[in-house]
C-alpha cells in the first residue's frame, strides 16, 4: 500500500471518519450528519461493533522479584490503552507486569513497575505522563504509543514531535527508553477497507517517523506493525479481547516477548548471537523503512568510525527479533532453554514473582 496517494479532500473524510472509529481505547466519538460515503459508512460499522470501554485496566504497579534483594530497578510504563492492558483483568496479564516480570528474573534483581499509561492517550498527552514519571526517578521507561493518533488522524508531524521530546527528556534524567511504535490498526477486525487499507498504511508511516524520532533523541524502538495481525486473523476468538478491539492476555504477551530482547540490551543485558545477514549497520531513514516491514524489528543509535552520522544521516543498527523457533516461557507455558537460564524473549508469570 506504501504507493497510495492521499489527497487534501482524503484527508478531509479519513478525518472524520477517525473520529467516529475512535481511538484504540475504545472512546467513540459521535456521528456527524453531514458524515458521507463509503468510509463513513464503514466507521459507522466499526462504531456499531467496538463497544465504549466499561472499566478501567488492572495498574499492577508493585515490585515483582522481591526474592531476590537488593535496590529494585524501576521501570515506568507510558503510553495509551496497548501500554496499560485495557482488555485484561489480571494485573499479571498487563504489559508492564508481563515485562517486568521477565526483566527481574533475567537480571536477578527486583523491579519497582510504575504505570503512568493513559487510556485514549495520543501522543499529545505524553508530556503530562513525563511528568508523572520523572517522579520516581525510573531507570528505564516503555513507551507503547499511537495507535490512537492514526485513528483520530491526528497531525502525524505534531505526534512524533511530542514523542522525541518526551523521549529526550526521559534521556536527559538517565532513563532507558524503549518506545513500541504504532501498531497496524489496520489488523482490528471491525475496520474493514478500504479504511483498512488507509489505516494500515498511516500506521506505518507513524511508525517509522516514530522510529527517526525516538533514535534521534537516543532511545530504542521496536516495530510491532502487524505482529498480532496473522494471528488473530487465524484465531481472533483468543487473541482479541472480549471488545474485539483491544489484544487479550495472550496478545499481550505476545507483544512483551517481542519487546523483551529490546528492553534487556538496553539495560545491559545483552547476549544474543552476532548480527546475521540482512541486520547491521545503515542509515536511520533505511533502518526506519525497513522496521516497518517486520514485526519484532529492533532500531537503535550506532556510531561508524566514531561517529554518529554519515553522508545520509545519523547511523542505526537494525536487529531482528524472530517470533517462531525461539525457546520462550509466554501465556504462562515453560518452554526447555538449553542452558538453563531463562530465554532473552521470555516472557511468563508465576506466584513466586510476586
Amino acid at each position: 500500500m506504501s504507493g497510495i496517494e492521499i489527497t487534501a479532500e482524503d484527508w478531509r473524510r479519513i478525518k472524520l471518519a477517525g473520529q467516529i472509529v475512535g481511538g484504540v481505547t475504545g472512546t467513540l466519538a459521535g456521528l456527524t450528519a453531514l458524515s458521507a460515503g463509503v468510509l463513513l459508512r464503514q466507521a459507522a460499522g466499526a462504531r456499531r461493533i467496538i463497544p465504549m470501554a466499561e472499566a478501567p485496566p488492572p495498574r499492577g504497579d508493585g515490585i515483582y522479584g522481591a526474592k531476590f534483594g537488593g535496590k529494585p530497578l524501576t521501570m515506568v510504563v507510558l503510553g495509551d490503552s496497548s501500554a496499560a492492558g485495557y482488555g485484561v483483568h489480571r494485573p499479571r496479564e498487563t504489559p508492564g507486569a508481563l515485562l517486568a516480570t521477565s526483566v527481574s528474573r533475567r537480571l536477578h534483581r527486583p523491579v519497582k513497575l510504575y504505570r503512568v499509561a493513559v487510556v485514549g492517550a495520543m501522543s499529545s498527552g505524553l508530556p503530562y505522563q513525563v511528568d508523572a514519571a520523572l517522579e520516581y526517578a525510573p531507570d528505564v521507561a516503555v513507551i507503547l504509543i499511537g495507535g490512537n493518533d492514526v485513528t483520530h488522524a491526528s497531525a502525524r508531524v505534531m505526534a512524533v514531535r511530542y514523542l522525541g521530546d518526551s523521549v529526550r527528556r526521559l534521556r536527559a534524567a538517565g532513563c532507558k527508553v524503549v518506545v513500541g511504535t504504532c501498531p497496524d490498526i489496520g489488523a482490528i477486525q471491525p475496520i474493514k477497507p478500504p479504511l483498512r487499507w488507509l489505516a494500515r498504511k498511516w500506521s506505518r508511516d507513524l511508525a517509522a517517523a516514530q522510529t527517526v524520532a525516538v533514535v534521534e533523541a537516543g532511545g530504542r524502538t521496536v516495530s510491532l506493525v502487524d505482529l498480532l495481525g496473522p494471528v488473530f486473523e487465524a484465531d481472533p476468538a483468543r487473541m482479541f479481547s472480549s471488545d474485539h478491539f483491544h489484544p487479550s492476555a495472550d496478545g499481550y504477551a505476545r507483544a512483551a516477548s517481542v519487546m523483551l530482547p529490546t528492553l534487556l540490551a538496553a539495560l545491559g543485558e545483552d547476549d544474543r548471537p552476532a548480527l546475521a545477514a540482512g541486520e547491521g549497520v545503515r542509515s536511520l531513514e533505511e533502518a526506519a523503512q525497513e522496521a516497518v516491514n517486520t514485526a519484532g524489528t529492533e532500531v537503535s543509535p550506532a556510531k561508524v568510525g566514531g561517529r554518529e552520522r554519515g553522508p545520509a544521516g545519523r547511523w542505526a543498527v537494525l536487529r531482528k527479533h524472530p517470533w517462531f523457533g525461539e525457546p520462550r516461557t509466554w501465556f504462562g507455558h515453560k518452554a526447555s532453554v538449553p542452558s538453563g537460564r531463562p530465554a532473552a524473549g521470555a516472557v511468563g508469570w508465576t506466584p513466586a514473582d510476586q
